[in-house]
Parts: structure tokens; C-alpha cells; sequence
């Protein structure tokens, strides 16, 4: 159930990215971040629609982050890449070529063999404290906010490959911790009430990461093309989410030393598929 639900989520989360990027880049407003640009985008009804998709995606995704850990719902939503390679080849009427299906190959067999060996479980009982929450959330904060310094520092210096990627490096990692406090509102509420939810740090995680993680996002397609700036929100939303998942909702994966050796590989793998999926001129 938690796969099918995830592969619905990154259906919707592929088809929000690509319209929120075909209309990002067409604002005329100047700078990255401002609050004249999301004005400007604001007026939008296709962008609008792109929000939409990307809230449904959201929503699916934290239903099935009911059924299993965040280390499983987060490698599935790596498909929204593929969905969005396809949405975009569509589009462009492009047929795609033998070498572009290389990266959905490489993508999906890393993706299977991960969730086959690694097996994912979610400890439902997981209860973490103040402190650990703050912590995590500092952490993934510092990340972001320190990619995000980096991409302007390198404004005007460098290509704005390097902005884009960065930003969008900066978007996915708030990601992940969007969904890990999503899974950490689940948890508390089938334990506890509404009303007992609402003086813990979860709703507030949860806020925070999502409306920083859409600015960032937003950026990072103003400053270039699509191919630039969604395989790293991609991959830094899996790496984030799955590592935040352990250490603080203490998801467990099967932890021999020959699954870990593999999950480490598939790892690897998925962020080649990525790259792969990354480079198709559709995207661009």
C-alpha cells in the first residue's frame, strides 16, 4: 500500500515541478527571492495549478507515510524525476532517444534493489524529544540556509548552474524535513490528541520547511532550467529524508554488513539515475 500510494504522490509532485518551472521562468521580476517575484507569480492560474498538483503530492505522501517509514516513502518519490521527464518529453513532442533511458533504467533498479534489500520499518513508538527535535531541525536549517549563502555568493562569479543547483540542493533538504515532520505528526497523533499535537515542534517543522522549501524551490527555477534544478531537489529529499528518518524517528534498515554494503551502492545508484534523467534535453 505505501508504494502504491507513493508512486501516486510522485505522479502529482512531477507534474507540479514541471509547471511551477515553465512559469517561474517566465517572471520579469528582478532578483531570485522576493516577495515581488512570488507576487508576480501569485497571479498566475497555471502556477497556481502547478501548487495544486504539488499540495495533492504532498497530501498522498503523507498517507503513505501512515503505512510505512519515511526511509520508504522517500526513495519512491524519487520517481517524480521520471514523471517529470515524461510530462516534458510530452509536451516538446520528443520522442526519447536510446542513451536518455539509461537514467530511468539505472533509477529504477536502484530504487527496487534498495527497497528489497534494505527492507524499511518504521518504529512506531518513536517518541523524540524537544531537544532532538530542535536539533535535527538546526541541522537540516543550517544546510540549507548555508547552500543557499553559497549560491549567492557565487552570483555574477560562476555560471548559475551552480546557483540553481545549489538552491535546489538547499529546497530538498527542507524537503525531507517537511516529510519527516509529516511522519512525526502521524506518530504523535496516534498516540495523543489534536490538542496534545499542538504543543509539540511537529506542526511548526512541518510549516516552516514547506513555505522556506517552496521559495528556495521557486529560486532555483528562476536561475536556470529544469534539468539543473530539480535532480538535486530530488536527491537531497531522498538523502535528507531517509537520513533524518533514522536518526530521528528511528526508522530501521537491515544493518548486516552485505545489506548495508548494498543499500549504500543502490544509494549511489539512484543519485547516477538522477543525474542520468537529469541530463535529457526535455528538460531543459
Amino acid at each position: 500500500m505505501v508504494y502504491v500510494i507513493g508512486l501516486a504522490a510522485a505522479i502529482f509532485l512531477g507534474v507540479g515541478w514541471v509547471i511551477q518551472q515553465r512559469i517561474a521562468t517566465r517572471s520579469t521580476s528582478d532578483g531570485l527571492m522576493s516577495v515581488k517575484v512570488l507576487l508576480e507569480l501569485a497571479t498566475s492560474w497555471l502556477w497556481w495549478g502547478g501548487i495544486a498538483a504539488m499540495s495533492i503530492g504532498q497530501t498522498l505522501s503523507a498517507f503513505a507515510l501512515q503505512y510505512g517509514p519515511v526511509s520508504a516513502v522517500e526513495p519512491v518519490l524519487v520517481v517524480s524525476l521520471l514523471v517529470a521527464l515524461v510530462v516534458s518529453a510530452i509536451a516538446a513532442h520528443h520522442r526519447p532517444q536510446l542513451l536518455e533511458l539509461a537514467g530511468p533504467v539505472v533509477l529504477a533498479a536502484a530504487l527496487v534493489v534498495f527497497l528489497a534489500v534494505s527492507n524499511p520499518r518504521a518504529n512506531r513508538s518513536s517518541d523524540p524529544g524537544f531537544h532532538e527535535i530542535t536539533l535535527s531541525t538546526v541541522v537540516a536549517g543550517a544546510v540549507a540556509g548555508g547552500l543557499a549563502v553559497l549560491a549567492f555568493a557565487v552570483h555574477n562569479r560562476a555560471r548559475r548552474i551552480v546557483e540553481s543547483g545549489m538552491l535546489a540542493a538547499g529546497a530538498g533538504v527542507l524537503y525531507g524535513l517537511q516529510d519527516v515532520g509529516t511522519r512525526g505528526v502521524i506518530v504523535v497523533l496516534q498516540h495523543h490528541s489534536l490538542f496534545y499535537l499542538l504543543f509539540t515542534m511537529w506542526p511548526w517543522v512541518v510549516l516552516g520547511a514547506a513555505t522556506v522549501g517552496v521559495i528556495l524551490s521557486q529560486a532555483a527555477f528562476r536561475a536556470e532550467r529544469l534539468d539543473f534544478a530539480l535532480p538535486p531537489t530530488v536527491a537531497a529529499q531522498s538523502l535528507a529524508g531517509i537520513g533524518l528518518g533514522i536518526a530521528l524517528l528511528d526508522d530501521q534498515l537491515t544493518a548486516s554488513g552485505f545489506a548495508l554494503a548494498f543499500e549504500g551502492l543502490c544509494l549511489v545508484g539512484m543519485l547516477v539515475g538522477v543525474v542520468l534523467v537529469g541530463l535529457s534535453p526535455v528538460l531543459e
